[in-house]
């Protein structure tokens, strides 16, 4: 009861709202008193609260020999109500808030953090919408799965480039990585990398581990992680051609490379 109550508050009605409809879900047409007493709304406020409800045309009042009955809306018309009055809003929000957004380029480029698994993920599939003309992506299994519809319609439009790391059946174009030591490491994070037509970008380590993220419209940032991403596609093809030796050249010197003095 407490997560559909949670529910109704975000489309705008009050904890005593929300019990009073759902009660009448549950009872049908019945008195203020039963919705009360089933409710666990105080007998004081009922009244008002259905009173309230009745306004919004969430509720209605009816008179029988006497005595006030109270009955909800039925279900599937309050969520047709509710949906309507969602997308208008959704509607009137979004061209008030495109017409305040400063749509000049802006001078200073940015690298802003971003915050929670919801938001990143929001963010990434706006960008990918967004693309014109290319998408260049370095992407573990994890994130792949949650952006592989939006990127398999991209795909259809645009030049999708870039590699996958532990990913089975990935899109066409996309470079599989092979199987290493650092790739199977447990400890390996899984950073992504997701850039649209050379113009913005975001990237960050795996949002299971850690919910933050980075995007940046810098030229600079997003140049030098293209070009990480060429050159791991390139090593990568590099090595699918070359013996087993090689591989374990580019292990040990990896490590040398990354070994702390």
């Amino acid at each position: 009861m407490e997560d559909i109550v949670k529910q109704f508050k975000r489309l705008g009605f009050n904890e005593y709202e929300a019990k009073s409809y759902l009660s009448l879900v549950k009872q049908g047409a019945v008195t203020a008193y039963q919705v009360s007493k089933e409710s666990g709304i105080p007998r004081a406020r009922i009244y008002e609260i259905l009173s309230n409800l009745v306004e919004k045309g969430i509720v209605m009042k009816e008179e029988i020999n006497d005595n006030t009955r109270y009955s909800p809306l039925p279900v599937e018309t309050f969520l047709q109500k509710a949906k309507l009055e969602w997308q208008s809003t959704y509607s009137v929000i979004s061209d008030s808030l495109k017409n305040l957004e400063i749509t000049q380029k802006k001078l200073d480029n940015r690298v802003i953090t971003i915050k929670d698994h919801k938001t990143i993920i929001s963010y990434c599939q706006t960008l990918i919408n967004k693309a014109e003309k290319r998408i260049v992506i370095s992407i573990w299994d994890e994130m792949y799965e949650e952006l592989k519809e939006e990127l398999a319609q991209a795909a259809e439009k645009v030049n999708l480039q870039g590699i996958t790391l532990q990913v089975e059946n990935s899109i066409r174009n996309l470079e599989v990585h092979r199987m290493t030591s650092f790739t199977e490491n447990l400890s390996t994070e899984h950073w992504f990398i997701l850039s649209i037509d050379s113009k913005e970008m975001i990237y960050g380590p795996s949002i299971e581990e850690r919910s933050v993220a980075f995007y940046t419209d810098d030229p600079v940032h997003i140049y030098l992680l293209e070009d990480y991403v060429w050159h791991d596609v390139l090593v990568n093809r590099l090595v699918s051609r070359s013996q087993d030796e090689l591989e374990q050249w580019i292990t040990a010197e990896r490590k040398i490379f990354f070994e702390e003095k």
